[in-house]
């Protein structure tokens, strides 16, 4: 495996002060894992692990930070312009005893030999040392193995990994979402028995996993083992209150089912929009009326709304990510009637959720279908609404087109604002649509000079007949883009 200069020039400064150094955890299992692939990846974070004191790696690089009690020291990558450009973690050998609250160790002891170090990690595929010196792979738990199988696998007995850091679980789920890896049974019994635990983790490290799984490739399996392993439960519980919930006629699945498949069938990669795909329907429980026979579920998508905002204050996700979120499954429900929609109606859409949120709102109502096992994931409508979207967006070609407009024409030729304006403008503007290079404001305006005392409702008759032509063409075109009539 190939390291940086910059991770051993660190590497080399360490053991030539007379200290061991390896380049440990997720940057080395990144490293094998590309290696096996065949592909090149490098690693996001750099962390380096070593007998030597927080204070004797202090002295190694004076440039450095110690500001924390578990040993580890920030080290600044500087550039050609001696801009910090990265930060490498190098930390002493630790153990770490006692976990009474399921996050944080009650004791932290500096070790001397890098197999206690190894041994207080998560799982085997992170308890992987590189020895730049004699690159040699360390791998005590069988790390290597694990990654050319395929799986996650806490180190020793799985629920004492879990009791010493509760969050684990979801880091366990998050690896199996990001590198396609499966779960040691083992580990999913350990996950299950200790997920109730998860209670006692900081909402905020909760959210940042969370974030990770719906981000990573395989964000539906990486929910659905939160629901298997009951984790879910305790992070999202507002959602299995539709696990066994029917719906009217049109649904074939239960609340909860609709909801993960949307998830699953959501062709956005943003993963707010996958989370409000998830939420969407989360209000339908709290909604539900039978009236007449039939299942009812009035007003759920503002319901869903106050739920969502609730959901995302307590998990402590940011305004911006909350009200992107809330925006979406507060119009999930929008009402498309290609006959009976006019320009204004959309216009009134587009300020309701925000020019920035239009495709996700598509992709919101393509994810619905389909999980509603509805085969054709954008139907005519759909379609439709997209070109609607683009033609109130894109101004028609006006005489808002033009290098010049009528306060320019007041003030350099005297022209009075009225119908003789609007004919020279409209004269101008046929002719820019004849050819676009005339649409400067010398030519513009020398022009406008010489049509002043023509016939201009003659010239403008044919200026609008052109004009009409060319916003027809214009229409037409985009109309093909999204196959609508």
């Amino acid at each position: 495996m190939k390291l940086p200069e910059f991770i051993k020039n660190i590497l080399e400064k360490i053991t030539d002060s007379g200290f061991e150094a390896y380049a440990v955890g997720g940057c080395v299992r990144d490293l094998l894992l590309a290696e096996i692939k065949r592909e090149i990846l490098e690693p996001k974070d750099w962390d380096i692990t070593t007998n030597a004191k927080p204070e004797e790696i202090l002295k190694i690089f004076p440039e450095s930070k110690y500001e924390n009690k578990f040993g580890t020291v920030l080290v600044p990558i500087k550039n050609k312009d001696n801009k910090t450009e990265n930060v490498v973690e190098i930390t002493t050998y630790r153990s770490e005893r006692g976990y009474s609250d399921s996050r944080h160790p009650d004791e932290i002891v500096f070790e001397k030999k890098l197999e206690n170090d190894l041994a207080r990690r998560d799982f085997t595929v992170n308890a992987l040392a590189w020895d730049g010196k004699s690159s040699k792979l360390v791998d005590l738990f069988g790390g290597e193995k694990d990654i050319k199988k395929k799986i996650i696998r806490a180190i020793g007995e799985p629920v004492d990994r879990f009791k010493e850091d509760a969050l684990r679980m979801m880091r366990a789920v998050r690896f199996v979402s990001q590198l396609n890896f499966t779960m040691e049974p083992k580990t999913e019994r350990g996950i299950i028995k200790m997920a109730g635990s998860i209670k006692f983790v900081a909402k905020e490290r909760i959210k940042d996993e969370l974030i990770k799984i719906l981000s990573s490739d395989n964000f539906y399996d990486g929910i659905m083992a939160l629901y298997k392993l009951k984790l879910l439960q305790y992070i999202i519980p507002e959602l299995l209150q539709g696990e066994n919930m029917k719906q009217n006629h049109h649904h074939i699945y239960t609340v909860f089912k609709h909801s993960v498949l949307s998830l699953k069938f959501c062709p956005n990669k943003d993963w707010r929009v996958r989370f409000a795909a998830l939420l969407h329907d989360i209000g339908k429980p709290k909604t539900r009326v039978f009236k007449n026979g039939a299942t009812t579920f009035y007003n759920h998508e503002y319901a869903g709304e106050r739920m969502t905002r609730k959901i995302m204050k307590r998990l402590k996700f940011s305004a911006a990510d909350t009200e992107k979120i809330a925006i979406l499954v507060r119009n999930h429900m929008f009402y498309y009637n290609t006959d009976e929609v006019t320009a204004s109606s959309v216009r009134r859409l587009i300020k309701k959720v925000g020019k920035e949120n239009l495709k996700d709102l598509i992709d919101m109502r393509i994810a619905d279908r389909l999980g509603s096992g509805t085969p054709k994931a954008k139907p005519y409508k759909l379609r439709h609404l997209e070109y609607m979207f683009e033609r109130v967006q894109n101004d028609p070609v006006s005489v808002k087109c033009l290098k010049i407009d009528g306060d320019y024409l007041i003030k350099k030729m005297g022209v009075a604002p009225g119908p003789k304006m609007g004919a020279l403008l409209d004269v101008l503007l046929s002719e820019v649509i004849e050819d676009p290079k005339l649409n400067n404001l010398k030519y513009l305006f020398s022009r406008a000079k010489e049509l002043k005392n023509d016939n201009l409702e003659e010239l403008r008759e044919k200026a609008r007949e052109k004009i009409k032509i060319k916003r027809n063409q214009d229409d037409k075109k985009m109309k093909k883009g999204y196959y609508v009539k």
